[in-house]
C-alpha cells in the first residue's frame, strides 16, 4: 500500500471566494465563516474525495498571497480554534488536508517587512528581503527598493538564503503541524523557490510526520527539476491540464495522447514513476465549464482527469460545472462565494457529481489507476482509448468527442476473457483478442479487466 497522497483524490478550496469574505482585511473582529465548511467536507466525502488542499488561509491583507502573520488564521475566515476543528473534522471523516504555504513573498504588512520601514538600515531584518536597496524606491514610496513577485510591489519577495528567513518559516510549518495536524503543503510559486530551502523543507517535515506530503506550483519547465529525490513529491501538472481542454476544443486527442506519452510512457516517459498533481481548473485559471466550447464534453474530461497517471483535483462549484472567466487581471470571478444547498438542488451541470463519485470509487478500489503502466490502444482525432494495466487487472478508458456516434476496435489489454461496464454494471465477454466498442456522440465508456 503506497502513501495516502498517492491515490488520492483531492477537493481544492479557496476560502476568501468561497465563503463570500470582503476583498480587503480592514475588520477588526474575528468572523467565524469558516465553521460553513463543516457542510462542505460532507459533501466532498459523498463524491469520493480523500484530501482537501485549502488555501490560502492566513492571515493577510487582501486576496490571501500578501501574508500579514503566517500563525494566524485570516480573521475574514476565522480563528485558529475554527481551522483546527476543520481539519478534527475532515480527520475523522478520513479526510487529509493540505495547506497553501507562501514563501516566495510576504504582504508590506508582515512584521518583518514594517520593521525595515521603521528602522530602515538599522533594521535587523534587512537581509530578509532580495536585493533590498536604501537607494532606490518603488511607487509605494518606502525610501527604498526590493525585489518583488513580477514586479508587484505588494509581494516583497522573501530571501530564502538567509538563515533567519528560512529558520522562521520552518517554525511556522512546525507550528501548523503541531497546532493544526495538517497533512501537506502545496507551495505557493514553486518555480520561484530555492531548491535547496525545499529540500531541507522535505528533510524537516518528514521527520515531524512521516507521511507529510509536500506539492509545488510549477507552471512551464521540466517538473522532474522539483520532483527528484529529496525534493517535491508532486508538481501541477499545467501541461496536461492545457491538453485537456484544447484537446477537446479542437477535436483532437492527439494532443492528450501525445502529452502523455511524452510525460507517461513506459518506454521512456520523462516523468515516468512520478505522481504529478491533475488538475481541469484552479483558482487561476478559466473554469472547465467556461473553457469548453461544447459543454458536452465536461464528462469526457472528467473521466480522463480521473484516470489518466496523476493525482486527481476537483476545485469547489466545478463537479457542478460552475463557470468562471479571468477579467483581465481580476480573478475574482473564478473565485465567487457558493452557497452549498443552492448547488446541490439546482446547479448548472446536476448528473457531474454522480458521475465523480463513480470515478473517485474507481480511484479507489482500482490499484491500476495509482500505480499501473499506461498503454495506448487506439487513437484517432476524436476517438480515444487506454488502459491502465497492473499485473492481470485493468482499466480501459474509451471516449468519442465527436458529434456523432462511433465504433472502433482495441485489443485485450491482459487477455482476460471477461470484463465489466464500470458505469452500467453489466459484465461482458471477449470473444478473441479484439474488442468493440460503440460510443454515443460525445460519450465515454470504462471497462473493468480482471
Amino acid at each position: 500500500m503506497g502513501k495516502w497522497y498517492e491515490n488520492a483524490v483531492f477537493y481544492h478550496m479557496y476560502p476568501l471566494g468561497m465563503l463570500g469574505a470582503p476583498k480587503v482585511n480592514e475588520q477588526t473582529e474575528v468572523e467565524h465563516r469558516m465553521r460553513k465548511l463543516i457542510p462542505w467536507v460532507d459533501h466532498v466525502k459523498e463524491i469520493g474525495v480523500t484530501a482537501i488542499y485549502i488555501g490560502p488561509l492566513f492571515e493577510s491583507s487582501t486576496h490571501g498571497y500578501d501574508t500579514r502573520d503566517y500563525k494566524l488564521v485570516d480573521r475574514r475566515l476565522g480563528d485558529n480554534q475554527d481551522f483546527k476543528e476543520f481539519v478534527e473534522y475532515c480527520h475523522k471523516n478520513e479526510i487529509k488536508v493540505v495547506v497553501d504555504g507562501v514563501f516566495n513573498h510576504t504582504g508590506r504588512e508582515f512584521w518583518a517587512f514594517q520593521d525595515i520601514q521603521k528602522n530602515r538600515e538599522g533594521s535587523p531584518y534587512c537581509g530578509w528581503y532580495q536585493e533590498l536597496n536604501f537607494q532606490g524606491n518603488t511607487h509605494y514610496n518606502d525610501g527604498f527598493w526590493y525585489k518583488a513577485w513580477r514586479n508587484c510591489f505588494e509581494l516583497a519577495n522573501l530571501n530564502l538564503h538567509d538563515g533567519g528567513v528560512r529558520e522562521y518559516l520552518f517554525d511556522v510549518i512546525r507550528f501548523w503541524i503541531h497546532e493544526f495536524d495538517i497533512d501537506g503543503i502545496r507551495l505557493d510559486c514553486a518555480d520561484c523557490l530555492d531548491f535547496q530551502f525545499m529540500r531541507d523543507m522535505r528533510s524537516m517535515t518528514e521527520a515531524e510526520k512521516e507521511d507529510f506530503w509536500l506539492m509545488g506550483e510549477v507552471i512551464h519547465g521540466d517538473y522532474s527539476r522539483w520532483t527528484e529525490p529529496g525534493l517535491l513529491h508532486s508538481v501541477t501538472n499545467y501541461e496536461l491540464h492545457k491538453g485537456l481542454y484544447s484537446g477537446h476544443n479542437d477535436h483532437n486527442y492527439f494532443e492528450i495522447a501525445h502529452t502523455i506519452r511524452r510525460q507517461f510512457d513506459a518506454n521512456g516517459g520523462i516523468y515516468r514513476g512520478r505522481k504529478l498533481y491533475s488538475f481541469v481548473d484552479n483558482h487561476d485559471v478559466d473554469r472547465i465549464a467556461s473553457k469548453l466550447n461544447n459543454r458536452e464534453h465536461l464528462p469526457l474530461v472528467w473521466m480522463l482527469a480521473y484516470t489518466l497517471p496523476g493525482i486527481p483535483s476537483v476545485y469547489y462549484g466545478s463537479e457542478w460545472g460552475v463557470e468562471g472567466r479571468k477579467e483581465g487581471p481580476n480573478d475574482d470571478p473564478l473565485r465567487p462565494a457558493l452557497e452549498l444547498e443552492g448547488l446541490q438542488k439546482e446547479a448548472p451541470v446536476k448528473e457531474l457529481p454522480k458521475l465523480l463519485k463513480a470515478l473517485g470509487t474507481l480511484k479507489k478500489e482500482c490499484p491500476c489507476l495509482t500505480d499501473g503502466v499506461y498503454r495506448e490502444l487506439y487513437l484517432r482525432n476524436r476517438q480515444y482509448a487506454y488502459a491502465m494495466i497492473l499485473g492481470d487487472q485493468a482499466v480501459v478508458v474509451t471516449v468519442n468527442c465527436d458529434d456523432a456516434p462511433a465504433s472502433f476496435e482495441f485489443p485485450n489489454p491482459v487477455g482476460k476473457n471477461h470484463y465489466k461496464d464500470v458505469f452500467l454494471g453489466c459484465e461482458n465477454t471477449a470473444e478473441c483478442d479484439k474488442i468493440t466498442v460503440s460510443l454515443e456522440k460525445n460519450s465515454g465508456r470504462i471497462f473493468l479487466f480482471g
